[in-house]
């Protein structure tokens, strides 16, 4: 893997950025949640917007839109599309 291509947490990305999840570090017992939503590892996202003081934060997932919190979106690594 070279550096550019490294994860890096959901959480790092701006406005607009796409991105393909990697990994998720969320305890087992908050990510049953998220994986029947649709954010599983290889699905693609999109950063759509961060609420004014940066949390939660709003993803296009599997064409909906999906708002996580800023603790959780730290610790979804993905690679920047």
């Amino acid at each position: 893997m070279t550096p550019s291509s490294a994860p890096v947490p959901l959480s790092s990305l701006i406005p607009g950025s796409k991105a393909v999840v990697r990994e998720v570090r969320i305890p087992v017992q908050h990510r049953a949640r998220l994986l029947e939503m649709g954010l599983l590892v290889g699905t693609p996202v999109e950063i759509v917007r961060f609420a004014p003081m940066g949390d939660p934060i709003e993803l296009k997932v599997r064409g909906y839109h999906l708002s996580l919190r800023r603790h959780e979106a730290d610790q979804i690594l993905v690679t920047p599309a």
